[in-house]
């Protein structure tokens, strides 16, 4: 089965790619009747996924799947996006995530690497504010290695 994942991610990339995509996964649920592959894809040079994208390459990927002969039994094709990225990276992604719980990793005064969380407050050009257990703490942007969303609330 392992190889059929394979040979399948290849041929929906061949097809995604054509259409200035590419396929960041392919989940094949044999269990359900008919059997779903559900085909997670991104624009080639990134940005967000719409409902047109996934609708452009339903049917190329559909008549790609099905001139391949891969598949012997029906199935259904679900294309979505990759959802939302673990790791904020874009002031869009720090407008869009204030208040969210999030994991910050920066090296401090003593040049080591901490991780602290709490919730995003905001961020400048300069700085990263996080709100942890009701207070705020300032993180110079040039020592910030990455930050991250979280579960956890604090």
């Amino acid at each position: 089965m392992n190889s059929l994942v394979i040979d399948l991610k290849d041929l929906v990339n061949r097809t995604a790619l054509d259409k200035g995509f590419e396929v960041i996964a392919v989940e094949l649920h044999t269990h359900q009747n008919p059997m779903t592959i559900q085909v997670q894809i991104r624009p080639q040079g990134g940005g967000d996924v719409s409902l047109d994208d996934c609708a452009l390459l339903n049917t190329p990927i559909s008549d790609a799947l099905d001139q391949s002969k891969l598949l012997q039994n029906p199935y259904i094709l679900e294309i979505s996006s990759p959802g939302l990225p673990d790791l904020l990276t874009t002031d869009r992604d720090f407008e869009t995530f204030k208040g969210f719980p999030i994991e910050v990793s920066f090296i401090d005064d003593q040049e080591s690497e901490v991780k602290k969380n709490g919730l995003l407050h905001e961020k400048s050009k300069d700085e990263l504010k996080i709100n942890s257990k009701g207070r705020v703490t300032i993180i110079p942007i040039t020592s910030v290695i990455k930050v991250q969303l979280t579960t956890s609330k604090e």
